[in-house]
């Protein structure tokens, strides 16, 4: 399979007091056609600044190094018409669908205005294919739904009404930044088997930003973990969950709460998150890390392979053989 999705080595930069401050930080990641990757880690780790440097939709004044292609295409060569033909083609599902529709214009002004603008359609042949879609997702009465505005509608079926949107530029690389967040948990676990039964029946290759490890197992192929603008571990999903290659990802796992086993109190990951301009010369985790040793705080730890994975930690196959006895 070829990637849809590389992004080698890349660094964001962003203007800030007496000095920039950078908050992604050699950033590499790949994805393949029908391929569903996830991106997990603690707020502020960069994870949605990723997914707005491929789109370029980041503060002014941002600098960016590396590289981002999209099926073979570089992004950061792209300006004009061609930029907004990269925006138009791989749609973002947000986390909050009523900050990013516009309040007084129609949910069918919504779906039907790139269809009209990039496929030049008419207005009624763009509203017959919005209605189609609409279906898809599972939104009923999808007709009368097109004369309605976003507040008339739940959070379920505005969001709902996002995935659509994003399924008529017909993509073949699908952002979905935190898109359940917002709602409840039986309206989250819907929204997810839509989009994961829509995703896989097209054959679409998805970025899935989520807090939730279990989420990211159950409808991704791969997960890559994130902390401090840094990326610190990429695995098979099920590989990833059962056994993390890296402290953080393994104390990730011990924090989730279990119906399997019985505890007076949650684990917590002692300290707190780095952004990526505050992390140490070393290793980024290092000052919350039960097992570093001063080799870790000498110098930043590559993303290299180990077994199955990828892994930026120098004790990695240590630790994995104790875990192992």
């Amino acid at each position: 399979m070829s990637d849809v999705l590389d992004i080698d080595h890349l660094t964001v930069t962003l203007p800030g007091g007496n000095r920039p401050k950078p908050v992604l930080n050699g950033v590499s990641l790949s994805i393949a056609e029908g391929e569903a990757v996830g991106l997990v880690g603690e707020s502020g780790s960069g994870k949605s600044m990723t997914v707005r440097a491929i789109v370029r939709l980041l503060p002014p004044g941002a600098r960016v190094e590396g590289g981002i292609r999209v099926r073979g295409v570089d992004a950061g060569a792209l300006r004009g018409a061609a930029l907004r033909e990269l925006r138009a083609s791989v749609p973002v599902i947000f986390q909050d669908p009523r900050a990013h529709i516009n309040p007084v214009r129609t949910v069918g002004d919504f779906l039907t205005e790139a269809l009209r603008v990039h496929r030049r359609l008419s207005r009624r042949a763009a509203e017959e294919r919005a209605v189609r879609v609409l279906d898809e997702v599972g939104v009923a009465d999808a007709r009368r739904r097109l004369r309605q505005y976003p507040h008339e509608l739940s959070g379920g079926l505005l969001q709902r009404a996002m995935i659509a949107a994003a399924l008529l530029a017909e993509p073949r690389l699908l952002l979905a930044d935190e898109p359940t967040t917002a709602l409840d948990v039986t309206t989250q676990a819907e929204v997810m088997a839509v989009l994961d039964e829509l995703r896989r029946e097209r054959g679409l290759a998805m970025l899935f930003i989520t807090h939730d490890l279990e989420l990211a197992a159950a409808v991704c192929d791969r997960t890559a973990v994130m902390y401090a603008g840094r990326i610190m571990e990429v695995q098979a999903s099920a590989s990833l969950h059962e056994q993390p290659l890296h402290p953080y990802t393994a104390a990730l796992a011990a924090a989730r709460p279990s119906l399997e086993r019985r505890a007076e109190r949650l684990a917590t990951v002692p300290g707190r998150p780095l952004s990526a301009f505050e992390a140490p010369d070393g290793c980024a985790f290092g000052p919350r890390c039960a097992h570093v040793r001063e080799s870790c705080r000498e110098r930043r730890p590559e993303l290299r392979t180990v077994v199955d994975g990828q892994v930026a930690c120098v004790r990695a196959e240590e630790l994995r053989a104790v875990s192992h006895d």
